[in-house]
């Protein structure tokens, strides 16, 4: 098997319509955060079918797929890593973790980061010191901002709160609606497992949160609650 055979697979389940919304609702167009995405129109669950198939793969293999400007290569080449780490000894979690933090300019949409950043950063980092994370949050690039948030929510998972609120509140200020979305939704998964935990972090910083930050953060409270959240800002 190689990568040209795993490339044509892709092609077997692509779809020209379904090309055509993604790349609508993945913003590829001139100006927008996706600037030049190139997608064919594969959907994430034939990804992972033939991802499985491929688990064997190489970084060197999986390298060519993270650098291909097709979206769905570079998915798959993701969720082959993911495959590879969770099945993976310390020393091959780590080799996973340096390869992917070294090519984080090629995880460059939200789903690609959403997919991956939990299941290999935060699983690597979960017992072991995070200023990687406070680094990342401070990048210019808006992907590796978004991995540092969203690589906490295997924190969250296993009941750990504290460095995504340390992480949310390094980025309170960051201008990109996509870093709103992912920081009032990390903190909104924190509010799933420790309400107080959440509103003690809001009634700090609410009134200096993006509006956009705020709602999806406040989603689950009460009508009543989220009235009062958002009302007090205006």
């Amino acid at each position: 098997m190689s990568v040209a055979a795993i490339q044509k697979q892709l092609q077997g389940f692509s779809s020209r319509e379904k090309a055509r919304l993604l790349q609508r609702f993945f913003k590829t167009g001139p100006g927008d955060y996706a600037e030049g995405d190139v997608f064919i129109g594969v959907v994430v669950p034939d990804i992972r079918r033939v991802a499985k198939a491929y688990q064997h793969f190489s970084l060197d293999e999986i390298t060519v797929l993270l650098r291909s400007p097709i979206h769905e290569e570079r998915l798959i080449a993701l969720i082959i890593l993911v495959l590879q780490f969770q099945k993976a000894d310390e020393p091959a979690r780590k080799a996973i973790f340096d390869f992917y933090l070294a090519h984080s300019r090629y995880v460059n949409n939200w789903d690609l980061v959403d997919l991956s950043a939990p299941h290999i950063v935060g699983a690597f980092l979960m017992d072991k010191e995070k200023g990687m994370l406070r680094a990342l949050a401070k990048s210019h690039r808006l992907w590796e901002r978004r991995i540092a948030i969203v690589s906490t929510h295997y924190f969250i998972r296993h009941n750990r709160f504290s460095e995504t609120l340390r992480i949310a509140k390094l980025l309170l200020n960051d201008e990109h609606d996509l870093i709103h979305k992912a920081v009032g939704w990390m903190l909104r998964e924190v509010g799933k497992r420790n309400q107080e935990a959440e509103e003690k972090f809001l009634q700090q910083h609410y009134k200096r949160m993006p509006r956009t930050m705020l709602r999806y953060a406040i989603e689950r409270f009460s009508r009543q609650k989220r009235h009062s959240y958002l009302h007090s800002l205006i």
